[in-house]
């Protein structure tokens, strides 16, 4: 069956194009279940696999898209049926194996989440890693003892994916949420999910030997890695947490024990990709009942193929806002 997706070569040595065109299910790679895809996500892997990052997908030709929710079209496995509606997210997806921005992919059934009843298939991409990932660091938080009334929570890289939906859903649970960005034109879009104040991005990733700093932070969602990490574990407030999930700024930070014998705080690790599918279920559960969020469309664009190429060079330099949603049918 031929379907359209996007397609990314190396036409030279590491010289990579990507072109929209028509292959076929009978080439996917071998899993129990095929899934007609109607809508996808941009993330900044999905851009880094499309300009030839061989730290994210190894062998070219190839289609990224670490995201994808659909409708499963065959299935080898009992737990699925054609026409359930699914999403699949993380894993092998979009890396080494054909991702969302195909028409059709084919999975393991243990890749594969059942979609929650309160949840459209739309919403889920609106949300899709980024916005997985978040939740996953605002749970974190709440398991790690934040409440209410323990002060302002820091997310850095607000704009982004995660940092937006962190801040509305943040936002949305009663916390007092502090923006952090480059990008100073966005403050009143911020302020629309719920931020309550905006600091410059500089403020946390300028460098400063000092082990300790002023406390601030009860908590925080760090995408930036780096110096913000460093920064942000200084000044957390005594037995606070950082949800730490990315790595925009550095992979890398040089911190002392001092924060955390001396002030108790805790640096909270953040995966989506590994997760065990059952928690998977769990978090979109949760994202479809007493996490719905009401501002996913204000947060969203919404692309075609023509619009795929230029809009993940715009994700990869840095220069995206909010979510871009990829829809498949159109």
């Amino acid at each position: 069956m031929e379907y359209r997706a996007l397609l990314v070569s190396e036409a030279q040595e590491k010289q990579f194009t990507a072109q929209v065109t028509t292959l076929d299910t009978d080439n996917l790679p071998a899993g129990e279940v095929l899934i007609e895809v109607q809508y996808s996500s941009l993330n900044y892997k999905d851009a880094l696999s499309a300009s030839g990052n061989r730290g994210v997908t190894r062998e070219y030709p190839h289609t990224p898209g670490i995201d994808a929710a659909g409708i499963v079209r065959e299935s080898a496995n009992e737990q699925f049926s054609s026409g359930d509606e699914v999403i699949v997210i993380g894993y092998d997806l979009g890396m080494n194996t054909a991702g969302g921005f195909g028409q059709f992919i084919r999975v393991p059934a243990g890749w594969v989440v059942r979609k929650p009843k309160g949840l459209a298939l739309r919403d889920s991409m609106c949300l899709g890693t980024a916005g997985f990932t978040a939740a996953l660091c605002v749970d974190k938080l709440l398991a790690a003892g934040l409440e209410k009334d323990h002060g302002e929570v820091l997310v850095t890289g607000a704009t982004g994916g995660v940092g937006v939906v962190a801040i509305a859903l943040l936002s949305k649970l009663g916390f007092q949420v502090v923006a952090s960005t480059g990008k100073p034109q966005a403050s009143d879009w911020l302020r629309d999910f719920g931020a309550a104040d905006i600091i410059d991005r500089a403020e946390m990733s300028e460098e400063n030997k000092r082990p300790l700093l002023k406390e601030r932070w009860a908590a925080a969602v760090d995408v930036a890695g780096g110096n913000s990490l460093l920064n942000i574990l200084k000044t957390l407030r005594y037995g606070g947490s950082v949800a730490a999930c990315g790595l925009v700024e550095s992979p890398v930070f040089q911190a002392s024990v001092l924060p955390f014998i001396l002030r108790s705080v805790n640096l909270l690790g953040v995966d989506s990709v590994e997760l065990p599918i059952e928690r998977k279920q769990a978090v979109w559960d949760k994202l479809s009942s007493e996490w719905q969020l009401e501002s996913l469309e204000k947060m969203v664009t919404e692309i075609g193929f023509d619009e795929l190429a230029a809009s993940l060079d715009k994700v990869l330099k840095g220069q995206a806002q909010g979510r871009y949603l990829l829809n498949l049918q159109s």
